[in-house]
């Protein structure tokens, strides 16, 4: 055993390193010194006398019996004790009532004075007469003392003066509990040597208890484990109970316990001590238990340990010691049950030592049951009761040793886990001094390092990192937000920086912590971030990235200090692509890229926004200065060949510059810098157009920006209005009144907005659709209220957006108002923007249908302004061709647009189609049209726009006419002072008339 205990605390790997007389001296003092103690104790147990000689007398044969109705006196007792036989004991069966007993003391005139022991350890109170009750020696209880009694060891002792005629004493007694009456005669001497001994196994037991109790309890405290305070407390609990067995649990360590407290004291000793020693079982085989199961009497126990606590606060002794005996017949067979499972599935030597104790305590205690039930009684003696108590507790220790040892063993292979998983993990671990030196690495951590870490020439945190590591290592460890920081490590021969990712704690004065290379991963990260703000084939800013420069320069941006944006746009870039392949063209916006970045100094950056599209931002720069770099650009960018392989290309670019004031939004600087690129692409000569601060442009983009925020609420502006442009015809002006709806809105100072701004900004904010759909509800209810006053009102025209026209909900909603108001649907004429027809023809294609089949009729808006293709004509079936402006106004000066218009006209003639001419501004105009056979003239020289009472009170569309001219060329189409038309001038029921 010495040797396993040696095997267990000491590594055999540090005692061999111990020099030969180090190791000698540790031999000799754990294993030889431990072994012949031992051994000598045997001896002496069994071969040498004890000082206290043979032990207890043969007990005294009595009489005795019960005053079951205490009514005897002491004459009536002594009387009615003659006809009981004699007997060594008689136990009361729990009976409190008195008990009458008499014995016979020999004659002792040569051994001095006689000391008669009643050593019950439950008698309460003792009366003992001479003879048949002549004369009171004394009376005694467990308070208070008279005469020749008094209470000693566990009961009461009568001393005897020496008599040479035997004498007859009578006693009568009160007993609580499991009593045994039985009576022993002493002389002086071995009575006394008796009384020592007594005392000498109660300091025995009540001293070794204490002793381990307390070094236990010490245990408990230092190492914080609940484990330990648990035994503690089993073993001062294994103390008491002992100590009631004995007879002296009226006392603790020097003081007397009073008699009252005793009952309760008893009954809370044995529930607690039951409590305690199940939930001991339980903490020390809690594993064990959980890997058995029975869980369900497991509760059992826990349920037996509250009932005995109930009762012992609740039932008098007499009642609960039935209710404990009870339960530890209950609780000792769960035991047993459960420690014969354990001892079968674990098999360990804690175990096996366990089962030993609670056998010597269920010994012990079923040894008291047996006694007081049928008064058979194996440990009688105050020796065989102590050692039985440290027997149970010193084989509890080393069941709790041995689990003990177990844990030990088990956390030395859990660290030498830990140590194999430390030395092969492949994160660098590390230990660290407060000073920064290395106390402990692992093998991948020299590895990351490159060197060795732990060794002699460096072996500072510092010397690996950056300056000022160490500082950010204490500050990741101080508590204060994460744990784990970005390094970057020393610069290494090529002059490159690892970045590290370290981890670290504080713990025990040291600090404890990981790190991992991630340069990989960082430069990684660097290079996501560039490209998140850098556009990856040129690498100048991307649109995010000039953006945010944008708008940290106007956020700097403070009293006078310049900022000025420019927008630059190549002109025809996509036919590089297109002719000579993407790569060309990659190649051509690179080198261009480097030109302009030539150009520009520090503070000031370039972005790529689009394909062929770029920002330039100019910090700290006047306009002046700006401007003259953006010429110095279009100088480079458009004026010299970029060589790409054996081809050389040409470029052209334009840019629009504005100055940034304070205040204004990103998205607004670069749409006020693309009107001016627009403008510039315009010009054909500088390609730049410069925007100051005072620019009107800047005014009207407010205005715009206003207009679309009241157009994008919930609901629409107040302020709408509708006016209406009369539409003359060329062959009979005065017999007819057809007209063009227009959209205004009235702003808050009561000015016109123009359409134009009104349609830009609905569209912009995505209202346009609402928007479309209240003029043609408030053009139907119009017409439905005034129709009886409009006789010669054919067709009326209204601009739908394209916008509306692919809004699916907004075609839906259309035929539904249409529906409401189908007998002035034949008086609608809708106007359709060329480009919007040929964005999806065949949708329009069934758009038109819908409408025809209601009556409606449909006119082509702004013909040949767009991408004019004759061959879509076949899929419209519409009633008439707008003329688009343009070609109207410049026709007299540009013979060319001229011939455009005669054409269009024969074309609409040949289709079954009304030509119609917007933008006539003058006589000589409707003329010219007249006589190329337009159908119908739109412009300020016929009517403005006109409110709808100003229509109601007309006769015809002449009826605004102003111009003399005009009015001539009106007056000469009449013939006998009427309008004319041909023969061929009916249409039918859908065209225009």
């Amino acid at each position: 055993m010495s040797m396993w205990l040696f095997h267990a605390d000491t590594p055999k790997s540090r005692i061999n390193t111990l020099r030969p007389q180090d190791r000698a001296g540790f031999y000799f003092s754990v294993v030889l010194v431990p072994a012949l103690i031992i051994v000598f104790t045997i001896i002496a147990f069994t071969r040498l006398d004890s000082r206290f000689g043979e032990g207890s007398p043969t007990p005294s044969l009595f009489r005795v019996l019960s005053d079951s109705a205490q009514s005897l006196s002491p004459v009536q007792a002594f009387q009615a004790l003659a006809d009981t036989p004699l007997q060594a004991y008689r136990d009361t069966q729990l009976l409190e009532t008195p008990f009458w007993f008499s014995f016979l003391v020999p004659a002792t005139i040569d051994s001095g004075q006689t000391e008669i022991e009643l050593p019950s350890r439950h008698a309460q109170q003792v009366s003992c007469w001479e003879g048949a009750g002549q004369r009171l020696l004394g009376a005694a209880s467990r308070d208070w003392a008279a005469g020749q009694i008094r209470a000693e060891k566990t009961g009461f002792v009568l001393s005897l003066t020496p008599s040479a005629q035997p004498a007859a004493v009578l006693c009568k007694g009160t007993f609580s509990g499991p009593a045994r009456i039985s009576v022993r005669q002493w002389s002086r001497l071995e009575f006394e040597q008796s009384q020592e001994e007594f005392y000498r196994g109660i300091g025995l037991l009540e001293g070794g208890l204490l002793t381990l109790t307390l070094f236990v309890l010490v245990a408990a405290i230092i190492n914080r484990e609940w484990m330990y305070l648990l035994f503690a407390v089993w073993l001062l609990g294994n103390l008491r109970l002992s100590a009631n067995a004995m007879g002296w649990d009226a006392h603790w360590l020097i003081w007397m316990i009073p008699n009252q407290w005793l009952p309760l004291l008893r009954q809370f000793t044995f529930a607690t001590y039951y409590i305690v020693t199940f939930a001991l079982f339980g903490r020390l085989f809690r594993a064990e238990l959980k890997q058995i199961g029975f869980v369900f009497l497991q509760n059992i126990l826990h349920g037996v340990g509250l009932i005995l606590l109930v009762a012992a606060f609740l039932l008098p002794y007499g009642r609960f010691l039935p209710v404990l005996w009870s339960g530890t017949v209950v609780g000792t067979t769960i035991l047993v049950f459960l420690l014969g499972h354990i001892v079968w599935k674990a098999r360990s030597r804690a175990v096996l030592w366990y089962c030993a104790s609670m056998a010597v305590v269920v010994f012990t205690r079923v040894d008291e049951v047996v006694a007081a039930a049928f008064g058979i009684k194996a440990l009688d003696e105050v020796s065989n009761t102590v050692i039985a108590a440290l027997l149970s507790s010193l084989m509890a220790s080393f069941a709790f040793a041995e689990q003990m040892r177990a844990g030990k063993r088990e956390l030395a292979n859990v660290q030498a886990e830990l140590r194999t998983t430390y030395e092969v993990a492949p994160v660098g671990l590390f230990t660290l001094a407060a000073d920064g030196s290395f106390v402990r690495t692992n093998p991948a951590l020299e590895k990351i390092l490159g060197r060795h870490a732990g060794g002699r020439l460096m072996k500072k945190w510092d010397d690996y990192f950056e300056p000022g590591a160490h500082d950010k290592l204490l500050s990741i460890v101080s508590g204060n937000g994460s744990n784990e920081a970005e390094l970057r490590g020393s610069a290494g021969p090529d002059g490159l920086a690892p970045f590290y990712l370290v981890t670290a704690t504080f713990a025990n004065g040291r600090i404890e912590g990981s790190l991992q290379d991630i340069s990989d991963r960082s430069h990684a990260v660097e290079r996501l971030r560039f490209f998140a703000e850098h556009d990856p084939l040129t690498g100048v800013l991307n649109r995010r990235g000039i953006e945010i420069m944008l708008e940290q320069a106007i956020e700097r941006k403070a009293g006078d200090r310049p900022l000025a944006l420019a927008y630059l746009d190549l002109d025809r870039f996509k036919l590089i692509n297109d002719l000579f392949g993407h790569h060309s063209g990659d190649e051509v916006l690179k080198q261009l890229c480097r030109r302009v970045q030539q150009s520009l100094a520090g503070g000031s950056h370039i972005g790529r926004i689009g394909g062929d599209e770029f920002i330039i931002l100019f910090q700290d720069v006047e306009i002046g200065a700006a401007t003259d770099i953006c010429g110095a650009i279009i100088q480079k960018i458009s004026y010299q060949s970029y060589q790409i392989g054996t081809r050389a290309f040409q470029v052209k670019g334009s840019i629009g510059l504005i100055e940034v004031d304070a205040g204004m939004r990103v998205q607004d600087a670069i749409s006020a810098a693309d009107r001016a690129c627009r403008e510039a692409k315009k010009a054909h000569d500088e390609h730049i157009v410069v925007y100051q601060k005072n620019a009107s442009v800047f005014r009207e983009r407010l205005e715009e920006l206003s207009l679309i925020e009241k157009l994008g609420g919930e609901f629409l502006p107040a302020g709408l209005f509708v006016e209406m442009q009369p539409i003359m015809s060329l062959r009979e002006p005065e017999a007819s009144l057809n007209f063009e709806v227009l959209l205004r809105l009235r702003d808050a100072d009561n000015k016109v907005v123009p359409a134009t701004k009104v349609i830009a900004a609905a569209e912009e904010n995505g209202n346009i659709a609402a928007i479309d759909r209240w003029v043609m509800t408030t053009v139907l209810e119009w017409l439905t209220q005034h129709q009886s006053q409009l006789p010669l009102t054919k067709f009326v025209c209204v601009n739908l957006s394209g916008a509306s026209l692919n809004d699916e909900k907004f075609i839906q909603d259309i035929f539904v108002i249409l529906s409401k108001h189908q007998q002035v649907v034949p008086m609608l004429c809708i106007e359709i923007t060329e480009s919007v027809a040929l964005h999806d023809l065949e949708h329009t294609s069934r758009f038109i249908q819908r409408l025809q089949a209601l009556g409606a009729k449909i006119a082509l808006d702004d013909f040949g302004a767009g991408y004019t293709s004759f061959t879509y004509l076949k899929s419209l079936s519409a009633d008439a061709l707008k003329i688009d402006g343009a070609f109207i106004q410049s026709m007299n000066t540009h013979p060319a647009n001229e011939a455009i218009v005669e054409a269009i006209v024969e074309l609409a003639r040949n289709l079954g189609m009304k030509s119609i001419a917007e933008w006539v501004e003058d006589c000589a105009m409707i003329e010219a049209l007249a006589k190329l056979g337009v159908d119908y003239v739109q412009g300020y020289v016929v009517a403005t726009p006109q409110s709808p009472q100003a229509i109601l009170a007309a006769q015809s569309a002449a009826s605004f006419i102003t111009d003399p001219a005009l009015m001539h060329f009106v007056s000469s189409r009449r013939i006998d002072g009427q309008s004319w038309a041909g023969e061929d001038d009916d249409l039918p029921p859908t065209g225009l008339h």
